[in-house]
């Protein structure tokens, strides 16, 4: 019987650390939050660095191994780094942890996209740091770089070292990039391909839209893809149960999403991770381990990473 792969995003570049209290920030506070994910059900936990002083998405690499270290000690889950960052650093910061630390797997982002967050401000009024409240007000401004000679800089240089790639595809475009660096030699499947639905600029988070992409997908990559969904904000536990009910998997997270419910923030990560991995049981659908979903995306394994 497939198994249904659980990513978790403990952390991220798009909410502030003003917006929830419960959002990790010290490298000590993400370690916890991704090995709690671990427990809870995630297979794969996908993690990005903060300053801790300032709250800031940092690309640090020494963050990065503080980070990692009491992972691995702790749990078998498949990590993730980000080469994303934030949309406000350049490339060459941006994909410094995935070169330098030879991560099982890296997200990559298939297209440059207007980023826009500033709606956030219509809900928190409150921020603890001077770089927050800009930060949102200039995202009506803010283009998120992924050209494809960046895209073929990170393919090229961080896949040599036998890391696979979280390929974040934000509309349906994103989807014929992936298959024009396949058609390139840059890409190899089975790709993981995630796709992502309800930030202000990318595709809506409507049933058809989540069709729309699985449509796509089937006909762009056939048999040599491995499906997975995440539905920012509000949408995260709709999206991510009809993605599974149509045999995908799913990323859930406090980097996608502050909630767990109408009003509530979540506590922790870990807690989003068993509310889907319930809906999922619910749907009598069994839950990857991490060795599972090696085997299913064909990763080098964690002996072979750099940290």
């Amino acid at each position: 019987m497939k198994k249904t792969i659980i990513t978790c995003a403990v952390t991220g570049a798009i909410h502030t650390p003003s917006m929830s209290p419960h959002l990790p920030v010290t490298p000590q506070e993400i370690a916890r939050a991704a090995i709690d994910a671990a427990a809870a059900g995630a297979a794969i936990v996908h993690l990005h660095a903060r300053d801790p002083r300032t709250g800031r998405p940092s690309q640090d690499v020494g963050l990065y191994r503080e980070i990692l270290a009491p992972i691995r000690a702790a749990s078998a889950v498949v990590l993730n780094l980000t080469t994303g960052g934030s949309p406000t650093m350049a490339l060459q910061e941006r994909l410094q942890p995935a070169l330098q630390l030879a991560p099982e797997v890296a997200s990559l982002n298939m297209g440059t996209m207007n980023f826009g967050l500033y709606e956030m401000l219509n809900r928190f009024k409150a921020f603890r740091h001077d770089w927050e409240r800009p930060y949102l007000e200039n995202s009506d401004d803010l283009i998120f770089r992924n050209t494809f000679r960046d895209i073929a800089t990170i393919l090229a240089s961080c896949g040599a070292n036998g890391t696979r790639f979280e390929i974040e595809c934000y509309d349906i475009g994103h989807l014929y990039t992936a298959a024009h660096f396949m058609d390139r030699g840059l890409l190899r499947g089975p790709l993981l391909i995630q796709s992502v639905f309800g930030l202000r600029g990318g595709i809506g988070a409507h049933p058809e839209d989540v069709m729309h992409m699985r449509r796509t997908a089937d006909r762009l990559f056939g048999d040599d893809y491995v499906w997975s969904v995440l539905g920012a904000g509000r949408h995260q536990m709709p999206v991510a149960t009809m993605a599974a009910a149509m045999g995908g998997n799913v990323r859930v997270g406090l980097e996608d999403s502050l909630w767990d419910g109408p009003g509530r923030l979540a506590a922790s990560s870990a807690v989003q991770v068993a509310r889907i991995r319930a809906i999922l049981e619910g749907l009598s659908l069994e839950v990857a381990t991490p060795d599972e979903a090696r085997a299913m995306l064909g990763l080098k394994g964690g002996a072979a990473v750099g940290f």
